[in-house]
Order: C-alpha cells, then sequence, then structure tokens
C-alpha cells in the first residue's frame, strides 16, 4: 500500500475503532451506572430517562445541527466523516446495549469507562473527525474568541453535570465530571490534548499559497520568515502560526495538497501571551 492510499484510508480506520470503542466505554460502563458523558451525548443520556427514545436515536437527531454548522464553518469531508463517526457510533449503543454489563461497581465504571472513552474519542479526533457537535460549537467559538477549545468544551460539560447532579443526585453529577477528566487525560494520550494549543513551522517556497489556503480553511493568520537551506542554498519560506488540535488534520491535508516535500514541526503550546488574531469571517 503507497503513502497516499494509506493517508486516504487510516483516518476511516481510525474513526471506525474510535467510535466502537467509546460505544462500548459508554454502554457497558457508563450508562448502566447512571455516569454520564459529556457534550451531546450527555444530553441524551438525560433525556433518554424521560423519553421513549433510544440513546443512539436522540445522539443523532441532536448532532444534525451541529453537522450542518460544521458543513458551512469547516468543509464537507469534514461534516461527512462526522456524520459517518456519530451513526456508527450510534449504531454501536444498539449492538453493545443488550449485552451483559462490564461492571456495577461505580469507581470501576468511572475509571474504565473513562479510560476506553478516551481512547475512542481520541481515534475518532485522530482520523479528523469527532463524536460531539459541541466540539463544532467550541472550534467556532476558539476562531471568534481567546478561550480555548477546551475551556469552552468544558464550561458545557460542568452544565451538564450539573443537570445530571440536580435530576439524578450529586453524586452522579461528581462521578461524571471525574469520569470526564480521566476521559481528557487519555485523550492527551492518544490524540496529543484535547485542550492544548499547537505552534506550527512550515518551511516551503509555497509560502503565499499556503498563507492564503490555511486563512482561507481555517480562518488563521500565519508570520513569514526567510529562510535557507544549509545544503541546497535555496531560500525558503518559513511559515509560523499557531491552531487547535482539532485542526491539525485539516491543516496537514492543506500542506500535503499543496507540496509533498514542505517539512513540517508541531509542537504544544503551553501558553499564549498577547493577540492571536484570527479571521473574523468564519
Amino acid at each position: 500500500m503507497n503513502r497516499k492510499m494509506k493517508d486516504r484510508i487510516l483516518p476511516w480506520l481510525l474513526i471506525t475503532l474510535g467510535a466502537v470503542i467509546a460505544a462500548f466505554a459508554l454502554e457497558e460502563f457508563l450508562v448502566p451506572n447512571a455516569i454520564f458523558d459529556g457534550g451531546v451525548t450527555g444530553i441524551s443520556m438525560i433525556l433518554a430517562h424521560y423519553i421513549p427514545v433510544k440513546l443512539g436515536v436522540l445522539v443523532v437527531l441532536i448532532n444534525i445541527p451541529f453537522v450542518l454548522l460544521g458543513v458551512r464553518a469547516m468543509g464537507k469531508l469534514f461534516a461527512v466523516k462526522v456524520i459517518y463517526a456519530v451513526t456508527l457510533f450510534s449504531a454501536m449503543t444498539a449492538v453493545f446495549e443488550p449485552l451483559v454489563n462490564a461492571t456495577s461497581d461505580t469507581i470501576l465504571a468511572v475509571v474504565f469507562g473513562g479510560i476506553f472513552l478516551g481512547v475512542g474519542v481520541g481515534l475518532v479526533l485522530r482520523g479528523g473527525s469527532c463524536l460531539d457537535g459541541t466540539e463544532i460549537v467550541a472550534i467556532l467559538v476558539n476562531r471568534k474568541f481567546s478561550f480555548s477549545v477546551g475551556q469552552i468544551i468544558l464550561l458545557i460539560n460542568v452544565v451538564i453535570y450539573f443537570v445530571a447532579g440536580l435530576v439524578f443526585g450529586l453524586d452522579r453529577g461528581m462521578y461524571s465530571l471525574i469520569m470526564y477528566f480521566i476521559t481528557s487525560r487519555v485523550i492527551d494520550i492518544v490524540e496529543v490534548g484535547l485542550d492544548t494549543t499547537k505552534s506550527v513551522m512550515i518551511v516551503t517556497e509555497n509560502g503565499q499559497k499556503l498563507a492564503d489556503l490555511i486563512y482561507q480553511r481555517l480562518g488563521r493568520t500565519v508570520t513569514f520568515m526567510e529562510g535557507k537551506g544549509y545544503v541546497s542554498s535555496q531560500k525558503k519560506q518559513v511559515l509560523y502560526c499557531v491552531v487547535t488540535r482539532a485542526e491539525i488534520f485539516e491543516l496537514k491535508a492543506i500542506i500535503g495538497s499543496v507540496d509533498g516535500s514542505t517539512f513540517t514541526t508541531i509542537t504544544e503550546v503551553s501558553e499564549i501571551v498577547g493577540r492571536h488574531i484570527k479571521s473574523n469571517e468564519m
């Protein structure tokens, strides 16, 4: 299998495996023990206790408006991947639902449910998709304001866990919050950070074209620097920009579409001081 074919197939394999693992975590650990996930899935879990609709169906229905928003803001390919991931995730919850629960111990459910869910979500994110429409909202808000994707998602989830605590008991909300932090740390390992920002340095001969595409498709500005190859002695353009974790996949696709010989490094950013300019047209 050549590299180009591998790059096309691997993301879908990661999304598929991740969606299955996440559904397993939900039905075998979280749902039976009334431990709630965040985002759309958490909202669906709460609603499923009051209306006679399957959890998987609610996940799909509530995600629809977010997917439509994603088409406009992040492109058709991203939307297709989200539709595939959410649909498969929903279908697999129906497959795992009738199986014997993995454990009835709340602590074990919190720990192992969080681990499995983190692995599943992390794999889906590495494939360039997501299982939850609230992440799309978080990315779009991040492009307009200085809040990180992780901060926005955390705020949304805290509200969901607060409601779950009021409705099902404060201990359920607290257990769910612990599970969320475990999940987030596992995602850090699998996907290199849910709420971390990435700095990207690109060495290329097509700097202007890359900069235009990055601005058009991600709404991110870049800083130009001049460089020179040690062996070739050719002048190079060095582009520096800061993106969120969720935009890394799309950024790699942009770079690959322009110049296969481009050299790129991606590193974590612990803090940003000063104004981080983004497009106001996204």
